[in-house]
Parts: C-alpha cells; sequence; structure tokens
C-alpha cells in the first residue's frame, strides 16, 4: 500500500488542468523514481505469470502507451506494481503536438477525451530514457510504442516507423506499431487493406534485418482502433496473419461520443477513452480472438476502472491487460485490484 493515498492526491490533481495535472505528476515521478522517496507510491507486484509471444510477464496487468510518451518515468511507474509497461509513443523527430488545450475530463463518465498528438521529444531522446531505466533487469516487461510524425506525408509514413523501429529495437521486449491514434491526421488509414499490407511487410523485412543484426528477435505487436466494423477486423486480422505479425493491441481512443453525449465537453475533437469505450473494445477484442484463434497475443485496453473490468477483458480474449484512463480516476490501487482479479482466474 502507498504511503501516500491517492484518495488525498486525487482532489488536489482534479483542480488542475489535466495536462498540467499529467506534467507534475510525471515530473515529480521522473526526479524521484529509483530514490527513497520512491517508497510514498512504490506497492508490491503481484505475481501471476504468463508467457506470451515468448516473453515471460510477471503478471498480466500492464500501463497503456500514452501516459509516459517519452518514457521519462519507467521505473517509477514500474514500482506500482505493473507487470508491463508500454511507453511512447515516439516519433522520429521532436514535436510539440496539437494546441492546447487538449486534455479534457469527463468525470461523469469515467472518461477523458484528449487530442495530444504524439507530442514527445523525439526518438533520440526516448531511447537515452529507456536506457537508462532498470524496470527490465528487474523483471519487467518494456514495450516501445512508435509513431509517425504529423509533418510527415502519409504516403512516406513507413519511412517514420522504419527509422523509430532501428532506434528502439534493441532496447524493447516488444515493439508496437501505433496506426490508430485519432490525432495525427490521416493515421488511420494506415489500417485499410493496402496501407496496412505495405506497412506491415516493410515492418517485418527490417525486422529480420535488426534480428541478425542483435541477435534477437523482438515482437511485433500493432494497435488499432475501436471503431471498426466485423469486416474491418476481419481484414485486419488476416494482414496480421499474412505477415506473421506477433501480436495485437486493441484498442486504442475512440472517436464516437454517444456515451457522453450532453456531458461538458463531450464535442471536444479528440479520441476518447475510458469507461466509455470499454464495450466496443472488449467487442473487437472478441472479432480479433475469434479470427486469430486460440494462442494469437491480444493485449486488451479500454475501459478498464475494476478488477471485474480487467477479468472482462480476458473473457473477451485477451491474454493480459493494459491500464490508463482508469488508472487516472483510481490511482495505484486499481493495478493491485486488477492483477490480483486476474491472479484469482486462471489464464484464458
Amino acid at each position: 500500500m502507498p504511503l501516500l493515498p491517492y484518495a488525498l492526491a486525487r482532489p488536489f490533481l482534479f483542480g488542475l488542468d489535466p495536462e498540467q495535472a499529467h506534467e507534475l505528476t510525471l515530473g515529480s515521478i521522473a526526479r524521484l523514481q529509483n530514490t527513497p522517496a520512491q517508497c510514498l507510491w512504490a506497492q508490491p507486484r503481484t505475481n501471476d505469470p504468463l508467457t506470451l509471444a515468448g516473453l515471460a510477464f510477471p503478471n498480466r496487468i500492464g500501463l497503456a502507451a500514452g501516459l509516459d510518451k517519452n518514457g521519462r518515468c519507467i521505473d517509477g511507474l514500474g514500482a506500482l506494481g505493473f507487470g508491463f509497461i508500454e511507453v511512447g509513443t515516439v516519433t522520429p523527430k521532436a514535436q510539440p503536438g496539437n494546441p492546447k488545450p487538449r486534455m479534457f475530463r469527463l468525470p461523469e463518465a469515467s472518461a477523458l477525451i484528449n487530442r495530444l498528438g504524439f507530442n514527445n521529444d523525439g526518438l533520440a531522446a526516448f531511447v537515452a530514457n529507456v536506457k537508462r531505466a532498470r524496470f527490465r533487469s528487474r523483471g519487467g516487461i518494456l514495450g516501445l510504442n512508435i509513431g509517425k510524425n504529423a509533418a510527415t506525408p502519409i504516403e512516406r509514413a513507413v519511412d517514420d516507423y522504419l527509422l523509430c523501429l532501428d532506434g528502439v529495437y534493441p532496447h524493447a521486449d516488444y515493439v508496437t506499431v501505433n496506426i490508430s491514434s485519432p490525432n495525427t491526421k490521416n493515421l488511420r488509414a494506415l489500417q485499410s487493406d493496402d496501407a496496412l499490407d505495405a506497412l506491415l511487410a516493410a515492418v517485418q523485412d527490417r525486422k529480420a534485418t535488426l534480428t541478425k543484426q542483435h541477435g534477437r528477435s523482438v515482437p511485433i505487436f500493432v494497435k488499432i482502433a475501436p471503431d471498426l466494423d466485423a469486416t474491418q477486423v476481419d481484414a485486419i486480422a488476416a494482414t496480421l496473419k499474412r505477415h506473421a505479425i506477433d501480436g495485437v493491441v486493441a484498442t486504442n481512443t475512440t472517436i464516437a461520443r454517444d456515451a457522453v453525449k450532453g456531458m461538458a465537453h463531450a464535442d471536444e475533437a479528440g479520441g476518447l477513452s475510458g469507461k466509455p469505450v470499454f464495450d466496443a473494445s472488449n467487442r473487437v477484442i472478441a472479432q480479433l480472438r475469434a479470427a486469430l484463434g486460440k494462442g494469437y497475443p491480444i493485449i486488451g485496453v479500454g475501459g478498464v476502472l475494476s478488477g471485474a473490468d480487467a477479468k472482462a477483458k480476458v473473457d473477451a480474449g485477451a491474454d493480459v491487460v493494459q491500464l490508463y484512463t482508469g488508472f487516472i480516476y483510481r490511482g495505484p490501487a486499481l493495478v493491485s485490484e486488477a492483477a490480483g482479479a486476474l491472479a484469482a482466474a486462471p489464464p484464458r
């Protein structure tokens, strides 16, 4: 149990602008991680080992990409009991992202809307942060999430993904190719049949080269959107199998607003996360499992705010589960609760 209860910190943080609260929290963790002060938020890691995509996960609860875009806080966040952490999305060049304000809370729905737009310090700074982290040496699994710069034309997107893959490959347990953020213009077009086919062919070709160069094969995952119909999900599943992609992350944020209609900030542009995306995410997970079959690695994410929600993700077909918005609303207790709920249930 952390020495600093989240119930005391949350009112203060929720009194700030969401992005200001986010930066204040990450800045504090970055400064204090791996110091005695880390005991303020540290808690034990639930033991619930699972081997997935050839990786030994210490438990089935992870942190989703997007919270720590620059990989500044890997060790501090790892101290919260996560079995795995995914950081990024990183792009080749540093970029400021979209104009502020660009993050909004919808407390009635336990939700967030963000249109950050892959704001990050660039690949070189990201890799330097990752190299300093000790989380992997302490048994945690580290995923590195890659994307394209906003200024890169969509027809040259493959170049950005390959640059990022070259940079992160030696330092990752797995790499996630993010083609599903709604906040970079035309990015989701990469989920279409021909574009996805070309991207994954290029990624796998480069992976073969990097595997020989570094003497290890790093699993590649692809992160997809919840706003896909059954035909699109089946087409993506077929493409993943055709290119022997190692796994899939389902799902990113949604552009749908039905669940938050009439609420303050509901009409803001960006991706909606939290409880409203839970059902859509589970639907896509179930469709992927049906299409991909037993044994294909699926990371489930979207709307987990309780241990029961985490179990529902696994019941839908996910092997392991990630948190983000639920973690903002519930704090460290959600990590232990969700990990404990899955430890008490047999693997799917």
